[in-house]
């Protein structure tokens, strides 16, 4: 990059200093620098370098979270900034998934993860990056053709930074059975292969047809369940890097109903949300992980205002206000106090499918670069010193 000085008499010509030029872009948010790559061949180099994303991605001031939203009335996929008016058009963009076959409807969110989404449609999965359109196609799974009577009810995506590997959990059960979950799988994308846990016994069922999708917090997938053996609920959660599961009590003050809460982390905190369809939207909180003495109700949300008479929270915002959708098609944001301020709805006969992401650049592990040029090779040691 060069600046230039104009004077009467000559034209100076002044190079800033790759290292500060390397700071400097290490601070930009993702669209600007997806722009930036068409600066010159050096900064499509450089940004587009994996060490550079890697980077980038951990600099916590230049992560922005957003949500991918559906519209299957609208055949379209749109990234909206949360933080904005839920009526702001100029906060969202229509996003390309022209990768995956026809038929948008039949596409399902399976989970969220350092800014990749996890998609399946037509029975295959794709990790997909709303920030740059990246996206490769998982290979199947070699379980589930050689069993077509076992049916997944827990779908969960996260990643191992101990293998820096991303992972694809599913816990199967046999079909018009009661008794447990007979299956455990994990696909490794570093390995691009499955693997199945084996001398896993469970006691958990899901109480509908509906496939669970796990709770991405503190290293482990979170899923609530029901506990047949015991005749309760409770969240199981599965630690990435042990590959293994614990549990989780409920709170005992809150009478729930299966089909009407669910979990959500808002900012770093996991959070219970316990939403009812006729009876306001309780939030309770583990302040300590894991320690069920901790749980304690916060907000209560009334749904009078929504049409559907039902709030789900999905993320909070800068100022803490809590954004969530109504069981249907629709948003609607209300504030720390639990008072609704706006709703935006899409008339659709099919239900919405929502997910945060974090804004970023990272590559697939396939697709990051292992040799480096001389000139890659200073940048990347630079940038490793600056972590």
């Amino acid at each position: 990059m060069k600046t230039y000085c104009h004077s009467r008499r000559t034209k100076n010509t002044r190079h800033l200093p790759q290292e500060l030029i390397i700071q400097i872009l290490l601070r930009l948010p993702v669209k600007s620098l997806v722009r930036f790559k068409c600066v010159c061949k050096s900064w499509l180099s450089l940004i587009s370098d994996s060490h550079f994303s890697l980077s980038h991605f951990e600099q916590t001031a230049t992560r922005t979270e957003r949500l991918v939203f559906f519209e299957p009335s609208a055949m379209e996929v749109r990234s909206i900034d949360f933080n904005a008016p839920l009526y702001d058009d100029s906060a969202s963009a229509v996003l390309n998934l022209n990768f995956l076959p026809p038929k948008p409807y039949d596409v399902r969110i399976r989970g969220s993860c350092r800014g990749f989404v996890l998609l399946e449609c037509c029975q295959s999965l794709w990790m997909w990056n709303p920030s740059t359109g990246v996206h490769k196609q998982l290979s199947s799974s070699p379980i589930m053709p050689k069993d077509p009577m076992l049916l997944t009810f827990l779908f969960g995506f996260g990643y191992d930074p101990s293998t820096d590997d991303y992972l694809v959990v599913k816990v199967l059960r046999m079909a018009f059975s009661c008794v447990s979950a007979n299956r455990v799988e994990i696909f490794s994308v570093r390995a691009n292969a499955w693997k199945e846990i084996e001398g896993i016994n469970f006691s958990y069922l899901n109480c509908f047809n509906d496939i669970k999708v796990g709770l991405l917090f503190n290293g482990a997938l979170h899923w609530l369940v029901d506990r047949y053996d015991l005749g309760k609920n409770v969240i199981v959660v599965f630690d990435l890097r042990k590959r293994s599961f614990s549990e989780i009590s409920l709170p005992r003050d809150f009478e729930w109903d299966y089909n009407t809460f669910d979990l959500v982390v808002l900012g770093k905190i996991p959070s219970l949300c316990v939403v009812g369809c006729c009876s306001p939207a309780e939030l309770w909180v583990m302040e300590e992980y894991k320690d069920h003495s901790s749980w304690t109700k916060t907000i209560v949300v009334s749904v009078d205002d929504i049409p559907t008479k039902y709030f789900s929270p999905i993320c909070s915002t800068k100022c803490n206000d809590i954004v969530g959708i109504d069981g249907s098609t629709g948003l609607a944001k209300c504030s720390d106090k639990g008072k609704v301020q706006e709703q935006r709805y899409w008339s659709s006969s099919y239900t919405s499918e929502v997910a945060v992401y974090k804004e970023n650049l990272v590559t697939l592990l396939s697709q990051r670069r292992s040799c480096f040029s001389p000139y890659r090779l200073q940048v990347a040691v630079y940038i490793e010193s600056l972590l």
